[in-house]
């Protein structure tokens, strides 16, 4: 009852704080000169060139300082973006430019350059995505040169612009650094003013197209412009980008926060953590001390909810000799501890590259595979003719509805098999990582609110789709794949495990054993 009553509080604060705490990072704004985006005729635009910035423009958000904090959080520390948090009551009364010089020396000084390149790459493009205002992206692709001007730091905004955005180039503010450390200060040549350098980057040729925000330095930015159009300030469903419209499909992202860290948002995380951190122990305690079978209604109890459908066809398995196979979509390490949970029985589960903190904490025995084919279906055998088997076959987890190519070693192993669709969600933090500290990953899965779990049993693999009827492995594991893209609405995918981590962590998501 205390954790809720602190919980609704620190919400309906969160909620009447939004607008007190709404640190707009931009020049006031007036009455604008120039059409709207929505009188922009896109045809015949496709030898063109057209000038804009990211914030307020291609962003629906008015304000950068979410992407200062996860900035500051993901790269920096936590103490980092308390610093960063509490500095919000000064930036209210600074002008626009020392706003983000303060942002900027909060954020970057004494941050490693390779955080933030990490940084730029795996946690930045999913907020910006999921932020671009439809309306402006689509006169962007219109036009075939794209030139982007920004005050903001350039190592916030160049990677998604040019590998996202397709931008020819950026112009925007560089940050002094000493060796592979940032200053927090910015270059000798100050924040980028656009309108100057616009004028010095095409000379006496003017751009054909400018778009911006109806604040006062845009009027001046993109009167440069041959043809100009504004954003408006209000968001409306027409600027809200659909995932199907994405410039890339967003399926890897790294970090740990799981929403849109606004000054209010942050405040409430932070309100929220010192009941968070004794939560998610409680919980851990439940889960590796107490009985399954009790354990799934004490668990209701301390604010997780687990939703289960469909049930368990295999009591009458006829083969007592071997175990029951369930094979599941990967969405965190708890996946095998909730599924015994909800079908009240003691099953293994064996994973890759389990950390030993989190195969101590595991409530259910728990093998690690050695990636020798030989020696990994050895153990699965083994272990199924012991009893049943959770195999989670993606190799990692994924947090987009996607489901990454299916190994095919359980195929070969079992006749008994059962598809099993996974679904988590979380409000605050995320239990994956490919970068960081995977002995924190159920911790921190504990440490929402309300985690939820939709666990949904799939009707066992019929006899003539399996190997003893005649499928060959791939076959079967495809064929499992689209069964739980199915149910899931996913989208079947022939990514693997060794492309996230090439793309997330850059190496093969390997952890080599000391000898």
């Amino acid at each position: 009852m205390i954790v809720k009553s602190c919980y609704q509080t620190a919400k309906k604060l969160k909620s009447y704080s939004f607008n007190l705490f709404d640190l707009s990072s931009k020049p006031l704004h007036q009455t604008s000169i120039f059409p709207s985006i929505l009188n922009c005729d896109l045809k015949g635009r496709e030898s063109q060139t057209l000038v804009c910035d990211i914030h307020s423009v291609l962003l629906r958000t008015h304000s950068f300082f979410p992407y200062f904090m996860l900035v500051a959080f993901e790269g920096g520390s936590i103490l980092r973006a308390f610093i960063l948090l509490s500095s919000c009551p000064i930036l209210w009364f600074l002008s626009y430019e020392l706003k983000l010089k303060v942002m900027i020396f909060i954020t970057f000084c004494g941050l490693k350059t390779k955080d933030m390149e990490m940084i730029a790459r795996v946690v930045l493009p999913k907020f910006y995505m999921e932020n671009l205002n439809l309306m402006a992206y689509e006169v962007l692709v219109s036009a075939k040169c794209r030139v982007f001007f920004t005050s903001v730091p350039k190592v916030m905004v160049e990677g998604f612009l040019k590998e996202y955005l397709n931008g020819d180039d950026v112009i925007a503010t560089e940050l002094q650094s000493v060796g592979c450390y940032f200053t927090g200060l910015i270059s000798k040549h100050g924040l980028v003013v656009k309108h100057s350098a616009i004028m010095d980057y095409f000379g006496d040729k003017k751009p054909d197209l400018g778009i911006g925000s109806t604040c006062v330095n845009d009027h001046h930015f993109i009167s440069c412009c041959k043809e100009a159009y504004v954003v408006s300030n209000e968001i409306s469903p027409k600027s809200i980008m659909p995932r199907e419209k994405y410039p890339k499909p967003l399926i890897f992202h790294d970090g740990r926060l799981a929403f849109f860290p606004t000054p209010s948002s942050t405040l409430y995380m932070f309100m929220w953590l010192p009941i968070a951190i004794p939560l998610s122990i409680y919980r851990l305690f439940l889960g590796t001390i107490v009985y399954y079978k009790w354990g799934l209604a004490l668990v209701g109890y301390s604010g997780i909810t687990i939703t289960i459908k469909g049930y368990d066809n295999t009591k009458n398995n006829l083969e007592k000799n071997k175990g029951v196979l369930y094979v599941c979509n990967h969405r965190s390490l708890l996946d095998p501890v909730f599924l015994s949970m909800s079908l009240r029985k003691t099953l293994t589960t064996v994973t890759y590259s389990l950390s030993k903190v989190s195969e101590i904490m595991s409530p259910i025995k728990t093998m690690s595979l050695t990636r020798d084919r030989e020696q990994d279906r050895e153990t699965m055998q083994r272990l199924l003719g012991e009893g049943d088997l959770v195999v989670c076959p993606e190799g990692t987890t994924c947090r987009e509805p996607y489901l990454l190519r299916f190994s095919s070693l359980f195929a070969e192993l079992a006749d008994e098999i059962v598809p099993v669709a996974m679904q988590a969600n979380v409000s605050l933090f995320y239990g994956t990582t490919a970068s960081g500290l995977k002995w924190l990953d159920s911790f921190l899965f504990l440490m929402n609110p309300w985690p939820t779990y939709i666990i949904e049993l799939l009707e066992k693999v019929p006899k003539e789709f399996t190997c003893a009827g005649g499928k060959s492995r791939f076959e079967v594991a495809n064929y499992i794949q689209r069964e739980l893209g199915i149910a899931l609405g996913f989208e079947c995918t022939n990514i693997t495990r060794r492309d996230k981590y090439m793309m997330l962590a850059g190496n093969e998501g390997v952890v080599h054993k000391k000898k």
